[in-house]
């Protein structure tokens, strides 16, 4: 249930800048009418995309001579050119034009959505006319193209069209390997022979990409490794048979309903049966890893061929998630050693991808096995573990090991858990030096090239959009400016918005939660106001964070410009860099703590903050937020007036078996937690004005909570408002002005139920 930052347009939807369009003038005439102020609106935010900030990518070469990035063609209209930028000069260097990337007798070139060089750069793959697959675009069109002939072919034969997924080379560049209709198989590029590796007809089998439950709480989508020297490959086999179906209704496409039935494990329910194996790329028998433990109470999240390591390395979780065993493969036949392993009383977050397996003697591993995430080097051969500092921080995440250099780049904040800066340390351990400049407040992410030489920095605030630069990682030099989004921040401070107050709040001794005020705007400390408190609170993410939060943060200005003060606190258990027993602290009771938490929080605002009317607070969440919303509006019902649930999980034991087991256990063995985490179980004790907002279409949460809460909340006789978008997904994103329908709706019901009150009465006190 990772889906929190309701403001963010889900991952899969890119959206331009708005380009203001120009009125008037004939075409002998140069004057233009005069731009128009920016206004702040839900039509200026998700419609027009007025506010939408520019960002900048690019992708290292191998041996850091450059980074690649696309570019609109100047000599093939409607084409993308791939370049290649010299950090140092910046010069760019066209490496394939547009022109070379037409199919044969087309007119067009390929829109290119991603693209991968063979190792000896004489090929190029790319990716193209992709659809989606839950919540990527993951399955679609590869073509090759030869940069010494220039032929350009399409791979997979005469598979249909947009059919194929996760198409890699091979470390030789003589093959590309490919996942199509829930198998493997291997094409050789001078000939054109395609070798299928694998030969299920079985709908519940699935070679070399996974079930939904992977997908959504591993962000696990590849499913196949190539072997270093190009002659095999590795593979995760998924069985879903067993795993209960839950359907999802199309009401509104046909004259009768359309049914998909979907695998989905809910909590104590069986999981699909996952194991692991090798296969030649000539075929033949399939080498099964003789990893130990049932395959359905186990989960394989890691599956990887290091370039110079002896073996496939293996990392696999018990069911409660709280035991994470290294495992060493032999391809040849099939057996394991256990290298280490990695243990906590409640849970082993596995979400960091330990890209740097086997390479070398040593690599980088991160554990909270002394109460801090700390980074570790564990020698590849014995699986030692040593400790590189002992510095109180968390690691907040990897950002690059340069292996040549031993150096260690990663993201940590060990004074202000709203902001993340860059750190390095080193494989032979040593106190970490902090490379971002201390005169940088807020928010950095950064791109560094293999041998640690230079990064593509992004840098940004809660009120100042992003800054994407190149600098020199060992002292930070800046190179050059890439985006500044100038005339973004330009139009900002047009609006005259007020900046946001980030603050904590005492909840308990020794206990403080972060959180950030926004206010109206003209604000008078002598009048009274409504508050509307922003809540996500599960383990999967933060809110309060120092960093620019895009049409999210502007809705909740658009929200103050309508009279009310804006407030997010983040309690107990969000992923915090504030140490183990912080986030850990809400084992086996979320939605227990974590309400209480907001609730404490909310008290101690309202006590020190007499411009608040305490009659006129409302809360609201999307997916955990709206978990959050009705633990919130239930077990607090004087403190919370009117709420927003969005896509919420009212029942636990109606989610999936990953993610809620990790944090909450099995539903057989803790049963009160169970219990009284779930809001459903409180619903009698709503009073304030709710709104409930879901998607027929959601596979992640699905509606079937909704529904079992409506019928709770009729027998209750408590009265209740819904909006329901048919079809539409986690994210209700899908369909014509859906967005717009949906903001609509939720400004409309706070300016009936919050904002349209008289200071000092609740809404319902004034229509009575």
């Amino acid at each position: 249930m990772r889906f929190q930052a309701s403001w963010v347009v889900p991952r899969f939807l890119l959206l331009s800048l708005f380009a203001t369009n120009l009125i008037g003038a004939d075409a002998g005439s140069d004057s233009k009418e005069k731009e128009s102020p920016p206004t702040l609106s839900i039509e200026s935010i998700y419609e027009k995309n007025e506010f939408n900030a520019k960002g900048y990518s690019g992708r290292w070469a191998d041996d850091s001579s450059g980074y690649y990035r696309t570019v609109d063609s100047a000599e093939t209209k409607g084409g993308k050119d791939i370049v290649l930028i010299d950090p140092k000069t910046g010069d760019t260097n066209i490496v394939v034009a547009a022109q070379d990337l037409i199919p044969p007798h087309e007119n067009s070139p390929l829109s290119v959505e991603s693209y991968m060089f063979s190792k000896d750069r004489s090929k190029l793959l790319i990716f193209t006319n992709s659809k989606r697959v839950w919540r990527t675009n993951e399955r679609g069109d590869y073509w090759v193209l030869d940069r010494t002939s220039l032929e350009l072919d399409r791979i997979g034969g005469d598979a249909p069209p947009s059919s194929l997924m996760f198409a890699k080379f091979s470390p030789d560049g003589k093959y590309v390997g490919y996942a199509h209709d829930r198998n493997l198989y291997v094409e050789e590029l001078r000939s054109g022979r395609i070798k299928q590796l694998t030969a299920t007809t079985s709908d519940t089998i699935i070679n070399g990409s996974f079930d939904w439950v992977y997908e959504e709480e591993f962000e696990m989508h590849d499913g196949w490794r190539w072997s270093p020297n190009s002659d095999a490959i590795t593979f995760w086999q998924v069985d879903t048979s067993g795993v209960r179906r839950y359907p999802l209704i199309d009401n509104v496409s046909g004259l009768y309903p359309e049914i998909e039935w979907i695998p989905y494990p809910k909590t104590g329910e069986v999981n699909s049966s996952v194991r692991a194996g090798v296969v030649s790329i000539d075929g033949g028998e399939i080498r099964w890893f003789e990893v130990p433990g049932d395959p359905r109470n186990h989960y394989i999240h890691s599956l990887e061929w290091p370039e110079h390591g002896n073996g496939v390395v293996i990392q696999q979780l018990n069911r409660l998630q709280n035991t994470n065993k290294f495992f060493i493969g032999d391809p040849t036949t099939g057996s394991v050693r256990e290298l280490f392993e990695d243990t906590d009383a409640a849970w082993v977050d596995v979400r960091e991808k330990n890209r740097w397996a086997g390479e070398g003697n040593r690599f980088p591993w991160l554990s909270e096995r002394d109460g801090w995430r700390h980074l570790y080097a564990v020698d590849a051969g014995t699986g030692k573990m040593k400790k590189l500092f002992d510095d109180p921080m968390d690691v907040i995440s990897l950002v690059r090991f340069v292996k040549e250099t031993g150096d260690i780049y990663f993201i940590a904040s060990p004074t202000n858990a709203t902001q993340r800066y860059l750190y390095r340390t080193s494989i032979k351990g040593g106190s970490p030096k902090r490379i971002t400049p201390a005169d940088q407040p807020g928010t950095h992410g950064y791109n560094i090239s293999p041998d640690g030489k230079w990064a593509i920095h992004t840098w940004s605030s809660f009120d100042v959009p992003p800054v994407v630069d190149l600098v020199s990682p060992p002292d930070h030099k800046q190179i050059r400016v890439l985006e500044d989004n100038a005339k973004l921040k330009e139009k900002l401070a047009k609006l005259n918005l007020p900046p946001v107050e980030f603050f904590k709040v005492p909840i308990e001794k020794d206990v403080e939660v972060d959180a950030y005020c926004i206010k109206p705007p003209n604000f008078d400390p002598s009048n009274k106001y409504p508050a509307i408190v922003y809540v996500y609170g599960e383990p999967a993410g933060q809110t309060v964070r120092d960093t620019w939060q895009g049409g999210g943060g502007l809705w909740h200005r658009l929200l103050a410009k309508d009279g009310a003060v804006v407030f997010s606190f983040d309690n107990r258990g969000t992923p915090a860099p504030k140490g183990r027993a912080w986030r850990k602290s809400i084992y086996r009771q979320v939605g227990i703590l974590a309400a209480a938490d907001q609730a404490a929080a909310l008290r101690k605002t309202l006590e020190e903050r007499p411009y608040l009317d305490p009659k006129r607070v409302g809360v609201w969440g999307w997916s955990g937020g709206g978990s959050m919303t009705l633990d919130a509006m239930f077990k607090n019902p004087d403190l919370y007036a009117a709420g927003i649930a969005v896509a919420s999980v009212p029942n636990m034991r109606l989610y999936d078996t990953i993610y809620q087991e990790r944090y909450m256990g099995l539903p057989d063995d803790n049963v009160d937690g169970y219990r009284n985490g779930s809001s459903i179980n409180f619903a009698q004790q709503l009073k304030g004005n709710l709104l409930i907002v879901h998607g027929t279409g959601d596979d992640n949460v699905h509606y079937q909570g909704v529904e079992a809460l409506i019928d709770r909340l009729e027998f209750s006789k408590k009265h209740f408002e819904l909006m329901i978008y048919p079809n539409r997904t986690h994210g209700i994103f899908e369909g014509q002005n859906t967005t717009l329908h949906l903001r609509e709706t939720m400004l409309d019901f706070w300016r009936r139920h919050l904002l349209g009150a008289e200071p000092g009465k609740a809404v319902d006190e004034q229509t009575n």
